[in-house]
């Protein structure tokens, strides 16, 4: 991809950020993978629905899950999670709707990941379970630059660490939290992996996608980091449920 089309890209996410309050139900991102395609009548099509039916049974209670449906050479495999705070019935839709759609944006990839705000669900034709995937990765940001850009990254920065370190030491490997700014403003955090990795791995894919603040979100008032094995949020307004 050249400079400029990055650059175009990385613009359109920043748009599509503004727009995410008011289209919350819309796909933040996906992308379809070149691993290998099927056609309708292949084994793997079958195998696929499958697998996004189950996942879409198994992650909701727990807020992860996943699994593997046939055999070689046509298995697929797949997880979805949910954010943290996200309810049960509210994970459910939010899989349910990642299962359709990325069927819809990838209908014959045998391997595609597509993330919501509340969920992201993943598969392939290779096993990748327990492995971190920096591969599929894009950043958002609010538009809006704050008034002391050194002193705010600084204390972004500080809370992402803090909240990394929370969040590898916790079962859901999913950890929130608050700092105080100036006066009585606050920034926001989350920092969150997929439950496949190792409470070690999950702290390394933090630590790398928090070292990617400079270039996602310099002096931004919001911003994320998402790959497909974990991510980080923050913003100057409370997000998650309480």
């Amino acid at each position: 991809m050249s400079s400029s089309s990055f650059a175009s890209l990385l613009y359109l996410l920043a748009f599509v950020f503004l727009l995410q309050t008011a289209f919350g139900a819309d796909p933040l991102f996906h992308f379809c993978s070149n691993s290998g395609n099927f056609s309708a009548i292949d084994p793997y099509e079958a195998n696929l629905n499958k697998l996004t039916a189950y996942l879409s049974i198994q992650a909701p209670p727990s807020g992860f899950g996943l699994g593997t449906i046939g055999e070689m050479p046509n298995q697929a495999y797949g997880l979805a999670l949910c954010r943290g705070d996200v309810s049960t019935p509210d994970c459910k839709t939010c899989v349910v709707e990642a299962g359709s759609e990325i069927r819809k944006r990838c209908p014959y990839n045998k391997g595609a990941i597509i993330w919501y705000d509340y969920c992201l669900l993943k598969y392939s034709n290779n096993e990748f379970f327990g492995q971190i995937d920096r591969q599929n990765t894009f950043y958002m940001w609010n538009l809006k630059v704050v008034s002391d850009p050194q002193s705010f990254n600084q204390k972004t920065k500080e809370l992402l660490s803090q909240l990394a370190n929370e969040a590898y030491a916790t079962p859901k490997l999913y950890a929130t939290g608050e700092m105080e700014l100036y006066g009585s403003q606050k920034l926001y955090g989350l920092t969150q992996c997929t439950r496949d990795l190792s409470s070690s791995d999950c702290k390394k894919c933090l630590d790398d996608i928090i070292g990617d603040l400079p270039s996602c979100c310099d002096g931004k008032e919001g911003g994320r980091v998402v790959s497909g094995s974990c991510n980080f949020r923050y913003e100057i307004y409370p997000f998650v449920n309480a």
